[in-house]
């Protein structure tokens, strides 16, 4: 059940695909992602996500540095709040021990059977309050035998993802191996770049007429 005694701080984000709050109740801040108010023909994709982003939260129950499913009833999902800012609101320049603890934090990510197969995004990356790395937004995260073969492209995916950020932000740490792994693109790439990517803009951008800047922020 939804909790009726919760009350909106903020809004946080909201799209075709739902509206993401900041809630208080007697327990505390949590996040909700409310599907109430989707489109009617968008409810069955908006639905999925959702209990994609459900699913994954479950395989990583009591994890540090990621969200923990607090609800979720097929309308709402709620999750715990970390309070900390997107990786763009305050970039970890020249901060060597953000960018190893995220490494860190996506192999226990990946041992939990859990690729995100999101972090492109910025927006996906938080600073929390004491610098740590954390990752949230996970509707679009794959699950499966850790060894699994699949799961492994993936899971190098999300690491060169990371890599990318480093590069960005913290360039003269990265190793000659990462350097080297950024320089190799897998097929999943590749396929994504020459297929999956000009569908993904033309429905966001043309369809559904909204711009997620690749999650790095709002455009100036």
């Amino acid at each position: 059940m939804t909790h009726v005694d919760a009350v909106e701080i903020q809004a946080l984000k909201a799209d075709s695909f739902g509206r993401i709050a900041l809630m208080q109740d007697a327990e505390g801040l949590f996040v909700r992602r409310d599907l109430r108010h989707v489109p009617t023909w968008l409810r069955l994709p908006a639905w999925w996500l959702a209990r994609r982003e459900a699913a994954a939260l479950r395989c990583i129950q009591g994890m540090p540095a990621t969200p923990q499913l607090l609800r979720w009833n097929g309308r709402v999902l709620d999750r715990s709040y970390m309070e900390g800012a997107a990786m763009y609101q305050r970039p970890p320049r020249g901060d060597t021990a953000y960018f190893a603890n995220a490494r860190r934090l996506l192999q226990a990510l990946h041992r939990r059977g859990v690729a995100h197969n999101d972090l492109a995004k910025e927006a996906n990356w938080l600073v929390l309050a004491d610098g740590q790395p954390a990752l949230i937004d996970f509707q679009l995260a794959v699950r499966g035998p850790p060894r699994a073969r699949w799961l492994r492209l993936l899971a190098r995916e999300d690491l060169r993802h990371l890599l990318k950020h480093k590069r960005m932000y913290c360039p003269q740490a990265l190793t000659p191996v990462e350097r080297r792994l950024l320089q190799r693109h897998s097929w999943l790439r590749n396929a994504w770049f020459a297929t999956g990517k000009p569908v993904y803009r033309f429905v966001t951008r043309k369809l559904l007429q909204w711009e997620d800047n690749e999650g790095q922020g709002p455009k100036p």
